[in-house]
């Protein structure tokens, strides 16, 4: 009986593993509306980053696209997803938030269309990063702006730093070097 039950448990637990959703198999829209296949991104570290252009943070853009220079490439890469979600603060458009980010901030990594990262409209990338139901790793909750996602080379969900960590933080600039 008990090699029975033993059995089923490991049973139950491997359709659990196998049934959760990896960061590669989402799909997203660019900021030009195309389709881009996270699974373009294996073997590379991902830093996720909900953005806004009208927010205290925004000039996160600038030490996001400095990291991105410096360590963007085969390894690493950041991609950023604006969000109205607090305080109306990504009012604009698609064609408007590419022209902001880079007239202000000549920013050059991957910029997604806009969506939406907290409620009942949630964007299916940000349940699964928010779910630990769905990512196997941690719940979690955007809180802000720029909340970052870590995402390792497997596509694995490694840690989540909020707003106020600056994204060239020695904690993150360590985890990309590593």
């Amino acid at each position: 009986m008990k090699n029975i039950t033993f059995i089923l448990s490991l049973m139950v637990l491997s359709t659990v593993a196998f049934s959760q959703k990896s960061f590669y198999d989402f799909k997203v829209k660019d900021i030009d509306g195309k389709e881009f296949k996270l699974s373009s991104l294996k073997g590379k570290k991902v830093l996720v980053v909900n953005t806004a252009s009208k927010c205290g943070f925004t000039p996160q853009y600038k030490e996001l696209e400095a990291i991105y220079k410096l360590y963007g490439g085969d390894k690493f890469t950041i991609i950023g997803f604006p969000a109205n979600n607090f305080g109306q603060q990504e009012p604009g458009t698609n064609q408007e938030i590419a022209q902001f980010c880079e007239k202000n901030y000549g920013v050059t990594f991957p910029i997604m269309s806009k969506i939406s990262v907290k409620g009942d409209d949630m964007a299916p990338l940000y349940k699964w990063l928010t779910s630990k139901s769905e990512n196997g790793v941690m719940d979690s909750e955007v809180k802000w702006n720029f909340q970052k996602y870590l995402i390792d080379e497997n596509g694995r969900l490694v840690d989540v730093e909020y707003s106020k960590v600056k994204p060239d933080d020695d904690k993150i600039v360590n985890w990309i070097k590593q």
